[in-house]
């Protein structure tokens, strides 16, 4: 993720969008437009223009289930959305893309029958 402009930079833009034309003030500062007027309208709204708070990375919480997941996953039928459901009756709230993450990263993927989904297959053309 990108950096944020400095809130110097910020407080300056939406200042001079009080004076001058938003086209103008962003082209004198090297900002697009759409900064200009949310930065003024954020100023407006709040008394400053600077950055809101960006969300933290989070880390991989479910590294401690990682080896439970694995076992898991192997079981016939097994979905990842059904492992989020097993994670939160054991009180761990986490989401299906969260545990996606985890088996991605131990090099396992799921992939839809190619046969079966393929435009060309013997078995799509009798359905047409």
């Amino acid at each position: 993720m990108a950096r944020a402009y400095s809130d110097d930079l910020r407080e300056r833009v939406a200042a001079a969008a009080g004076q001058r034309p938003c086209r103008e003030v962003a082209a004198l500062f090297g900002v697009s437009v759409a900064s200009v007027v949310k930065w003024s309208q954020r100023l407006r709204a709040s008394g400053t223009a600077a950055a809101k708070r960006q969300r933290r990375k989070r880390g991989r919480e479910l590294l401690p289930y990682r080896q439970w997941l694995l076992e898991r996953v192997k079981e016939p039928g097994m979905t990842v959305r059904a492992l989020a459901v097993e994670l939160r009756e054991h009180g761990v709230v986490t989401s299906h893309v969260s545990i996606w993450r985890i088996l991605k990263d131990a090099g396992l993927s799921f992939k839809k029958n190619a046969v079966r989904n393929r435009a060309g297959s013997a078995r799509h053309r009798a359905k047409a």
